[in-house]
C-alpha cells in the first residue's frame, strides 16, 4: 500500500520506551557509511534507529546477528530522528533503516527517484496501524464510543484539571507527525489534546488510567508491547482514502495500515555483501517485534541481552535470513 501521506512516522526525539536507550553516535564518514562496503566487505554497518522500542527492537537483533553470525566485526547503532536518519542513509554516514513508516514522501522522491542514492530493502514484515483508542472496560460501558461522532457526546467524561471544559485527548509525543489537532478541529470536536512528551511517558500514563479504571481515548498504534497487557478498543473514524490527508490542515480521515519497510544507501545494497544479503532477509511479525520490544521496555533487560534471549528462542525464524552460501 502507497502510504506516503499516512502516519505518524514517528518523527521522534531521542526517546527509549521505558529502557534500554541507544547511545546516540556520532556522524562520521562517507560512501556506505565507511563499511568496507565498496571493496565488497562488510566490517562494519552502521543502523539508524528511529526513537521508538519496536525499532530499537529491530536494530538489537540484527546487529546480535550480523556480528555473530554474518561475521561483521562492528555494527553501531545510532539513534536519530527519520529525517535525519534518510540524510545519513542519503550520504553514506548510515547504511539501512529497519523501520520505516513512509512519512517522508519528499524525501523518498528526492533520494530514491531522483539522486537514486537510497534504494527500498524490502518488508520488514510488520504492518503499522495507527488510530485512536479506548480503554474497552470503557467501551463495554458506554458502547457508543467506539466512533468519533459517539465519543464526542460523552468528552465530558474524559474532562481533567488540565483540559478545562474538554475532554482529553492523550496525544503522542510532539515531534510526531499526526493528524489528530485537524480531526479535532475539522470535525468540531470537544477535546483538548495533551502532549505526552515521549512514548515512555505516554505509556506510563496509560498504565496509571488504566489500573485506576480512569476513562482516556488516546493516539495509539501497533506493533507495541503494551497491547499484549491492556484491552483496548479502536475508536471509528472516517475511513482512510488515498489523498484525503493532503494538505494535513484539511484532514478529516482515519490513518491506513501501513505495511513498514526497510531502506539501504544504495552503495551499500550494491556493495555490502553478506550485511547486506542479510539486511534485505530480515523480516519477522509484529509479535516477535512485540516480544523484544517488551523485553526492553518492560522486563527492563538491555538491548543485548534482550536480542540474545530472542535469538537464542528463534533460530528457525533467523536462520532463514542468513546468507546462502
Amino acid at each position: 500500500m502507497k502510504r506516503t501521506k499516512l502516519i505518524n512516522n514517528r518523527i521522534g526525539a531521542v526517546v527509549a520506551a521505558g529502557a534500554g536507550v541507544l547511545g546516540l553516535l556520532a556522524l562520521t564518514g562517507c560512501g556506505a557509511a565507511e563499511t568496507g562496503a565498496s571493496a565488497g566487505g562488510s566490517d562494519k554497518v552502521t543502523i539508524t534507529v528511529p526513537s521508538w522500542v519496536g525499532a530499537q527492537a529491530n536494530a538489537e537483533v540484527a546487529k546480535a546477528l550480523l556480528e555473530k553470525e554474518v561475521g561483521v566485526k562492528k555494527v553501531e547503532l545510532k539513534v536519530m530522528d527519520e529525517p535525519i536518519g534518510w540524510d545519513a542513509l542519503n550520504n553514506g554516514k548510515a547504511d539501512v533503516i529497519l523501520e520505516d513508516w513512509d512519512g517522508l514522501p519528499e524525501k523518498q522522491k528526492l533520494y530514491i527517484d531522483q539522486k537514486k542514492s537510497i534504494v527500498k530493502g524490502g518488508d520488514l514484515g510488520v504492518t503499522g496501524h495507527i488510530g485512536w483508542f479506548i480503554p474497552k472496560y470503557y467501551a463495554d460501558a458506554h458502547p457508543e464510543a467506539k466512533t468519533f461522532e459517539g465519543l464526542n457526546k460523552l468528552a465530558k467524561d474524559f474532562k481533567t484539571s488540565e483540559s478545562g471544559d474538554k475532554g482529553e485527548f492523550l496525544g503522542a509525543a510532539p515531534s510526531y507527525t499526526t493528524y489528530d489537532e485537524y480531526l479535532i478541529k475539522n470535525h468540531k470536536l470537544n477535546f483538548k489534546i495533551k502532549e505526552t512528551g515521549n512514548e515512555a511517558a505516554q505509556i506510563k500514563e496509560i498504565q496509571q488510567k488504566y489500573e485506576k479504571k480512569q476513562p482516556f481515548v488516546t493516539y495509539w498504534w501497533e506493533p507495541q508491547w503494551l497491547n499484549n497487557d491492556i484491552d483496548l478498543v479502536e475508536v471509528k473514524l472516517p475511513k482512510f482514502k488515498e489523498g484525503c490527508n493532503e494538505p494535513k490542515e484539511k484532514t478529516e480521515c482515519g490513518y491506513a495500515n501501513t505495511p513498514l519497510q526497510k531502506y539501504l544507501n544504495a552503495d551499500f545494497a550494491k556493495d555490502g555483501g553478506d550485511a547486506a544479503e542479510f539486511l534485505k532477509n530480515f523480516k519477522w511479525s509484529t509479535e516477535q517485534q512485540n516480544e523484544v520490544a517488551k523485553y526492553i521496555a518492560k522486563d527492563k533487560m538491555s538491548g543485548e541481552e534482550a536480542a540474545k534471549k530472542w535469538i537464542e528462542d528463534n533460530k528457525s525464524t533467523w536462520q532463514a535470513w542468513l546468507p546462502k552460501k
